[in-house]
């Protein structure tokens, strides 16, 4: 089963952002859009990547956008820093999902729907700023995390969820006492991501204790949202619906707005 030198061993592993994405993020952070676009066209991979994203369905573009200065113009400062934050997920996850059946459309998909439900929940809650659109692009980490623990061990984990009914963050942390939610925040620090993206991602993990009403706020909308995603039949056949537990007492109060706001389309 999945040991503590295991996970570190996989966290070191994390190899730092490109070169590339260093420099087009810190242009995005200063708000220079047409030199982030000119510096993420030097990066064929990043390139690619932001074409099949932005033409992904649900932006619903009509026609194909293939320009990477059009992308930015599109997307606005926030978005191309929460993208590009996806594109580095993508250097993480597995070419051949072990635990998860996945594959990179569909993964691309999740990040995609994640990405557009969350920003329209953010202009809900008038709490729309860089760092907080860009928290959903770290959420996918934790599937990546848990595929890349669990995959080697995949028989040993359906023997004993098999006997007791119990979600992979759970399993993990009885096995290490550390959750996938800890390493998401192992991995915004490596990538020297804001502080205030690894808090609310480790706090809608819905177990979190310290943190401002305004964590807890986004926290519940994520862990909602989250599990509104992974409820669609796609990801259930996946086997993505019960890699983590549903904290239900703690969205109950939002979730009839959430519902009005997402549930909805």
């Amino acid at each position: 089963m999945v040991t503590k030198e295991e996970i570190s061993s996989y966290i070191e592993s994390i190899p730092p952002p490109p070169l590339i994405v260093q420099r087009t993020l810190e242009f995005v952070r200063n708000g220079d859009l047409i030199r982030a676009a000119k510096c993420a066209e030097e990066e064929p991979a990043l390139k690619l990547y932001l074409k099949i994203l932005v033409n992904r369905p649900i932006y619903g573009f009509r026609n194909e956008v293939q320009d990477v200065s059009q992308i930015f113009g599109i997307l606005g400062l926030s978005t191309a820093q929460q993208i590009l934050y996806n594109y580095l997920l993508t250097l993480l996850a597995p070419k051949k999902w072990k635990l998860f059946t996945l594959n990179n459309p569909k993964f691309y998909d999740l990040q995609a729907s994640l990405s557009r439900k969350w920003e329209k929940i953010l202009r809900h809650l008038n709490l729309l700023t860089h760092d907080h659109e860009s928290a959903i692009s770290l959420l996918p980490a934790s599937i990546i995390v848990c595929d890349a623990l669990f995959g080697d061990h995949k028989q040993e984990v359906e023997q004993l969820r098999s006997v007791k009914a119990l979600d992979y963050n759970t399993i993990l942390f009885r096995l290490s006492k550390q959750t996938l939610f800890d390493i998401c925040g192992l991995i915004a620090q490596k990538w020297e991501m804001s502080p205030t993206i690894s808090r609310i991602v480790h706090a809608a993990s819905g177990q979190d204790q310290a943190i401002t009403p305004e964590e807890e706020l986004l926290a519940k909308w994520m862990h909602l949202l989250l599990f509104y995603e992974l409820s669609q039949s796609i990801y259930v056949e996946a086997g993505l619906n019960e890699f983590i537990e549903f904290q239900i007492e703690f969205v109950q109060d939002i979730y009839e707005s959430f519902m009005q706001v997402v549930g909805a389309e």
